[in-house]
């Protein structure tokens, strides 16, 4: 856990400190003062006037730079930038010529973008890089030996354990990964694809199968490889761990039931829970018999491995075709950021499944990997840069829709109002925060 922590601290730190960087630069610029810049907050975000200090701080020029106490994001304070935190008596002053809001409504513009504008190109940047140093992988369906195994949500649908995903809505599936994306963001109607008794089948897919999927998601993955399981390490604290179960053993029967695959020896221990199970055990050319208590939830605390690992297919790119698929792959994110907003207003209950920091920590990889850390916080960049863009009050998109209003309209909407809003728009922003933050208690 603490591995996954420090990889999403980092990688929130390098995309936080980046992002204020495009909001100084600008500001610079365009000569405008600009009194702080900090890393975290030296003040108990979001009250300015409480507990304010900073670990480390050093004046240059006009600007103090900092690192402050409380580690959650950070901020530029550019002089006369209307915020809900000002000395809002500046409001009724007239704007000096060192202060944001006496500059132009396109420089202003520029000033606002800046953080957006770094996200965007530094998501694009670490896609291209990491393509390019490592390259794709994709599992296509027709590389899996055991067809899929599939959770509940794709049982009630109709697919079944060994099922072969071919198409989509008539389009054939290259990735099964892909699958579950392409269904919900997408909206994918039919599923279509061949039973592993060789039978076709078409189902249909509603709002109520994604809604069910999304549910499922953070849980299990709506379809994967199926697989024969080799026992790949046993939890010392568990309940295999006093049993004659070791490495390398395959579990080929439960309770004189005869299993082959992981999913049906999920399922027979998840009919012995809380009971002890007589298992079956090959063992290099032998067989071995061993009782072991199962948990109330079906386990007895092991990993399992693939006896034959599907065939991934892996796609290296020069630093030319590196950059094209980094590009494409950023703008499908960003795609993918908009479609999400009308998934959670149109897909029932789709709104529980917005998840907070527990839910990226859960993301991070276990162990230190440089290729997913750097996938992952590719992604997050875009992520912020959208999510800075929409049009709220306080985010930047909200000084971006006030500043366009001028622009278009040639009246400046009044510091007032850009106050004012702000205040609102705060109390929004920190609504959603906290229904984000919750979802360790929704799952």
């Amino acid at each position: 856990m603490f591995i996954k922590i420090a990889q999403l601290f980092l990688s929130l730190t390098i995309l936080v400190t980046l992002h204020e960087f495009g909001h100084f630069w600008f500001a610079k610029k365009f000569k405008c003062r600009v009194d702080k810049f900090y890393l975290f907050f030296d003040f108990l975000f979001p009250f300015a006037n409480i507990m304010n200090f900073a670990i480390i701080k050093k004046k240059i020029g006009d600007t103090e730079y900092g690192l402050g106490w409380f580690p959650f994001g950070g901020y530029v304070q550019i002089a006369g930038m209307v915020d809900e935190q000002m000395d809002k008596t500046i409001i009724d002053r007239p704007a000096e010529p060192w202060e944001l809001r006496s500059k132009p409504a396109w420089q202003r513009l520029l000033v606002m973008m800046g953080g957006i504008i770094v996200n965007f190109l530094l998501g694009i940047l670490i896609f291209w890089m990491a393509l390019f140093a490592w390259g794709k992988e994709t599992l296509p369906i027709t590389n899996l030996p055991h067809g899929l195994m599939v959770d509940s949500s794709a049982y009630e649908m109709g697919l079944r354990n060994g099922d072969y995903i071919t198409s989509l809505d008539g389009k054939a599936v290259k990735s099964i990964n892909r699958i579950p994306v392409e269904i919900i963001m997408n909206g994918v109607t039919t599923i279509e694809g061949v039973h592993a008794d060789g039978k076709k089948f078409s189902l249909p897919v509603d709002d109520t199968n994604r809604s069910r999927i999304l549910k499922r998601l953070k849980k299990s993955k709506f379809v994967e490889p199926r697989f024969i399981p080799v026992v790949a390490g046993i939890d010392s604290t568990s309940f295999a761990a006093n049993s004659d179960l070791k490495k390398e053993d395959r579990i080929i029967g439960v309770n004189g039931v005869g299993v082959t695959y992981y999913d049906e020896l999920k399922a027979q221990l998840l009919l012995s829970k809380n009971k002890k199970a007589e298992l079956m055990l090959l063992r290099g050319q032998d067989t071995v018999k061993t009782n072991c208590q199962v948990s109330d939830i079906g386990t007895i605390g092991f990993w399992p491995k693939a006896l034959n690992v599907p065939k991934i297919e892996e796609q290296k790119f020069g630093i030319g075709q590196a950059f094209a698929q980094g590009l494409k792959d950023g703008m499908e994110q960003i795609v993918m950021q908009a479609k999400q907003f009308v998934v959670i207003f149109t897909v029932k209950e789709a709104h529980k499944q917005v998840g907070g920091f527990y839910t990226m920590v859960q993301q991070m990889n276990p162990e230190w990997d440089w290729q997913s850390f750097w996938m992952f916080t590719g992604f997050l960049s875009l992520a912020l840069a959208f999510m800075n863009f929409l049009p709220i009050p306080m985010l930047d998109g909200g000084y971006i829709m006030f500043i366009l209003w001028e622009m278009v309209t040639g009246k400046k909407v009044s510091d007032k109002i850009v106050y004012y809003a702000n205040n609102v728009g705060l109390f929004i922003v920190l609504a959603l925060m906290v229904y984000a933050n919750t979802d360790w208690l929704r799952n």
